[in-house]
């Protein structure tokens, strides 16, 4: 049986103001086992939220200065059925990320990122998979707004995918995929 990730990064939602997770988030929810997200929370109470859902693995943004998220580390390395997968919030420029990550994160298979809203999906250094799932509230200059899905079964990823949240059917999980080529950025 595989595990249904879902990763998310950037919600940027504060206590008491107007934005909140679309409800094709909460969709995505409804069917993880584990949640992971890069950071930029801002608030500790989405945390809790998120783990009504399942396991959350979280990791400390730039913008996460909420006395509720200090817990927080800077970088995490998780394991879900055997695929270790690091965590950050900022992997720095586009230039040399993959090996600024694979040193980061040398024994990872996947490494999960945000800061930048511009979703990512594509193999690093020695096949770590490099994934910025995009923010699901502020897409800032990309087209849609997106969060991420992994399919992990056994020791292997056998699904990562960016999710066009404004193409998400809540009836039945159907998704139209993008590809890199859709998304702007550095």
């Amino acid at each position: 049986m595989s595990t249904n990730v879902v990763v998310l990064s950037d919600t940027h939602i504060r206590r008491g103001g107007s934005r909140r997770l679309p409800d094709a988030v909460y969709a995505m929810l409804d069917q993880a086992d584990v949640v992971l997200h890069a950071g930029d929370i801002l608030d500790g109470d989405l945390l809790a939220e998120l783990g009504g859902f399942g396991p959350v693995y979280a990791v400390l943004g730039n913008n996460d200065v909420d006395p509720s998220l200090s817990h927080l580390p800077e970088r995490r390395l998780v394991e879900v059925e055997g695929v270790r997968i690091g965590m950050v919030h900022d992997s720095g420029p586009r230039e040399g990320r993959a090996a600024r990550l694979r040193r980061m994160f040398p024994d990872a298979g996947a490494v999960v990122f945000g800061h930048s809203h511009i979703p990512w999906n594509e193999p690093g250094l020695d096949g770590q998979l490099l994934f910025n799932p995009g923010s699901p509230t502020d897409k800032r200059a990309q087209p849609v707004h997106t969060a991420g899905r992994m399919e992990i079964d056994g020791p292997s990823i056998v699904r990562a995918e960016i999710i066009p949240l404004e193409n998400f059917s809540t009836a039945g999980g159907a998704v139209e995929k993008l590809d890199g080529g859709g998304f702007r950025g550095r």
